[in-house]
């Protein structure tokens, strides 16, 4: 397996167990810093590699009601400031190509998301900034389905790519997680990431919004370090049930403690 270099962070090829953690959205500039704050001492605490995630716009909401984000200037300047000031690597999410030469400014990693991952231009063009890439595994896609999409990357010369599993479609507004995606897609060569809260969302769940089940964040994310990834991707808020997006998958700063340990336990003793 390759190992992908991200700041001082290096994941994947028997590294330790990275974490990519996070608001869904940025809310305001100072509950992201406290979010980026908090979570960094948890993971100095716990002993993991932290990587920092939170979205500047969420372009692909069901309702034109529900909440996106600040927009890409005023996001990525709360997200340089939380770079420069706190001293933690960035990874963003990109839902057109006109935004990727702003954010390969700033983002460590830059993030195709899920409902975007077979599109050609937007891959191929994140590809070209010579960031890494994380792709978003389509929640319609089998893992082998992901080859192509890793071919698309590396046409462009780019070979720093990580990989998403994020659950799979189940029948309507639901999701379930097939944990032989992690060992399948990890032969293909690069690292594999486990997003623990969104493989228990509920998509479109509560009508025109998604509902969540994040009682089950725990338990899927033990499993997943068990059975082997190379590090979980979970959206952290201070109080989930006050978020402006994804709040019913998401967890708090005082779960994330106590589920960093119980993982770091896991790899420990598989180790």
């Amino acid at each position: 397996m390759k190992q992908i270099q991200v700041g001082n962070i290096k994941i994947g090829d028997k590294n330790p167990l990275v974490l990519i953690a996070g608001p869904c959205v940025i809310e305001s500039e100072g509950l992201c810093l406290d979010a980026a704050v908090t979570i960094k001492k948890i993971a100095d605490k716990v002993g993991i590699p932290f990587i920092f995630k939170t979205s500047f716009d969420k372009a692909n909401r069901l309702s034109i009601d529900s909440y996106r984000g600040p927009g890409i200037k005023k996001g990525l300047s709360v997200l340089r400031r939380i770079k420069q000031e706190i001293k933690v690597p960035i990874l963003t999410d990109v839902h057109c190509q006109a935004d990727i030469i702003e954010v390969s400014k700033v983002a460590d990693i830059i993030q195709i998301p899920a409902l975007l991952c077979r599109q050609t231009d937007i891959v191929t063009a994140a590809a070209k900034s010579g960031k890494v890439i994380n792709i978003k595994k389509g929640q319609f896609l089998a893992p082998w389905d992901i080859v192509p999409i890793i071919k698309k990357i590396e046409s462009v010369g780019n070979k720093s790519i990580l990989i998403t599993e994020r659950g799979a479609c189940f029948g309507y507004n639901n999701l379930v997680t097939d944990f032989r995606s992690l060992g399948i897609m990890r032969e293909f060569g690069y690292p594999v990431i486990y997003d623990a809260t969104h493989s228990v969302q509920l998509p479109g769940g509560k009508g025109t919004a998604s509902g969540g089940q994040r009682e089950f964040v725990e338990g899927l994310s033990r499993a997943a370090v068990a059975f082997g990834c190379d590090g979980l991707f979970l959206e952290v808020h201070s109080s989930p049930d006050k978020a402006l997006c994804d709040g019913p998958n998401m967890i708090d700063f005082k779960a994330l403690e106590k589920l960093l340990k119980q993982v770091t336990r896991i790899e420990k003793a598989l180790k």
